[in-house]
């Protein structure tokens, strides 16, 4: 396996590792994305597509032939919940029809929920796995639990320390891109959320408004009414007068 950024790592909020961005080839040709991602939100599905896409794009150079491209498998660990209505930790999309029909090899996106992910047992390397990346910062290196005895885990607690150790590498500005963006995206975000409230504090507003002139208007209409009656009766008080008068006249 050939990695190709071994080290693409960018803090956030708070000092804590948000992202860990690793890209690596196998010797049978297929590209592998692996991120960890401690923080979910609105767009990350965006993200998922865009980088993997975007890796697909990467490997063409000008006059490349479309039959050079390989398949690329977008593995994303998340720390937080993204599909909250789903029970299974584990999920997968493909460029497929609803047949299930692939349109073509290209491999995919894995995300893979680690909160979801639970086993009494480790007995299964994708579990060692999983269970490494959600407990391997509590770990401790010099006394390691047996489902953590085996080359490729010892391997991983060393690379695990020295992701704490290690400054940025050449792909810190591509890192450093990518933080941008997703803060731009979360600001977008907020400033979406606080248009809302504010389009919704408006619309109460308007609401109260209108109740407020419909009763005004009721009120309005009310006293206009009692004026219209007490003027019929002033009016009809006024001829039975008259009359009385006619009829004295005749006397």
């Amino acid at each position: 396996m050939e990695i190709l950024n071994p080290y693409n790592d960018k803090e956030f909020l708070d000092d804590k590792l948000m992202v860990v961005d690793v890209k690596a080839k196998v010797s049978e040709g297929r590209l592998y994305q692996i991120e960890i991602q401690l923080l979910t939100y609105r767009h990350l599905p965006e993200r998922m597509v865009y980088t993997w896409c975007d890796i697909i794009s990467q490997q063409l150079q000008s006059g490349n032939d479309y039959s050079l491209l390989k398949p690329v498998y977008s593995i994303w660990l998340l720390a937080e919940n993204l599909l909250p209505g789903e029970t299974d930790y584990a999920h997968e999309y493909k460029l497929q029809n609803r047949q299930g029909r692939t349109l073509a090899d290209l491999g995919g996106i894995h995300l893979l929920e680690l909160k979801k992910f639970t086993a009494e047992r480790i007995e299964t390397e994708e579990q060692r796995w999983l269970q490494f990346f959600k407990e391997g910062e509590q770990l401790d290196e010099a006394a390691l639990p047996d489902w953590m005895n085996t080359d490729e885990m010892r391997q991983a607690m060393k690379t695990l320390k020295l992701f704490s150790d290690k400054e940025r590498d050449y792909h810190a500005y591509q890192a450093r891109q990518n933080y941008l963006r997703e803060q731009r995206t979360i600001q977008i975000e907020r400033e979406e959320d606080l248009r809302e409230i504010e389009r919704f504090k408006q619309e109460n507003e308007r609401i109260q408004h209108d109740m407020e002139q419909a009763q005004q208007d009721l009120q309005r209409e009310r006293i206009e009414k009692q004026a219209a009656l007490q003027e019929k009766e002033s009016a009809q008080a006024e001829i039975e007068r008259l009359k009385a008068l006619l009829a004295q006249s005749k006397q």
